[in-house]
């Protein structure tokens, strides 16, 4: 998979999922589906989605000791996915556990299931949190740039595909992990959108300037008047 756009698909029902990805026609964009939807609709909707065509994100951010987070892995891993998280504050060991649950789950997928895993990436930083909210919520005393930088490298070090990070970090961890280490970026808006509850945002434009392999957009596609102008507007400026 190469640069792409991946839209955040956080409703709250397959219907409305549905009635949103109805307006693309044939186009199948690359979805991200998150906490409300799988917690509301659980595996079948990503196996239909899978059917559709879709190429999947699916964002539950697992954080938990090892052994759990290991045995969850095993089970997301046989759901065919693009692409899946974890937090990575849940420590190096959490981060291979993942990683080998992942790698043993999607072998048995069965026989249409695809040659490779789903990517794993980390977490580093929300996008909605800030540097006040670094030191004074999470007692972290660094930059918010040095944070992203160690828990990426601590990522690599894990074995793992790649991290989500703001577009804003994404040049330090090219420069420290290389290119191949992918940054999966959430925190995008088309110029003149809200930034709403996010904090280190950018542009489409932007983040492909500073980097970014992967941006996510949600409200600035999802809540547009005309979705589809939002999306090829989007891919337009990250993609060209």
């Amino acid at each position: 998979m190469g640069k792409d756009v991946i839209i955040a698909c956080d409703f709250s029902s397959a219907k409305e999922t549905y009635e949103f990805l109805n307006q693309f026609g044939r186009q199948r964009p690359f979805v991200k589906i998150g906490m409300e939807l799988f917690y509301a609709e659980g595996p079948d909707m990503v196996r239909q989605l899978k059917e559709r065509g879709h190429k999947i994100f699916l964002d539950l951010k697992l954080h938990d000791i090892p052994n759990t987070v290991n045995k969850a892995m095993k089970v997301l891993g046989r759901l065919q996915v693009d692409m899946c998280n974890v937090h990575a504050a849940g420590t190096e060991k959490m981060m291979r556990a993942a990683l080998e649950g992942l790698t043993e789950g999607s072998a048995k997928a069965g026989p249409a299931a695809p040659a490779q895993r789903p990517l794993l990436i980390a977490v580093t930083q929300l996008t909605s949190t800030s540097q006040k909210q670094l030191e004074e919520d999470l007692l972290i005393h660094r930059s918010m740039e040095e944070v992203v930088a160690s828990y990426a490298a601590l990522t690599k070090q894990a074995g793992l595909d790649g991290v989500v990070c703001s577009p804003l970090e994404a040049p330090v961890v090219h420069q420290q992990l290389g290119s191949e280490f992918l940054t999966i970026t959430p925190g995008v808006r088309l110029a003149g959108d809200a930034a709403a509850d996010q904090t280190r945002v950018t542009t489409p434009a932007k983040a492909k300037e500073l980097g970014s392999d992967y941006i996510v957009v949600g409200r600035s596609i999802t809540g547009a008047a005309n979705p589809v102008a939002a999306y090829e507007r989007c891919c337009s400026e990250f993609i060209g």
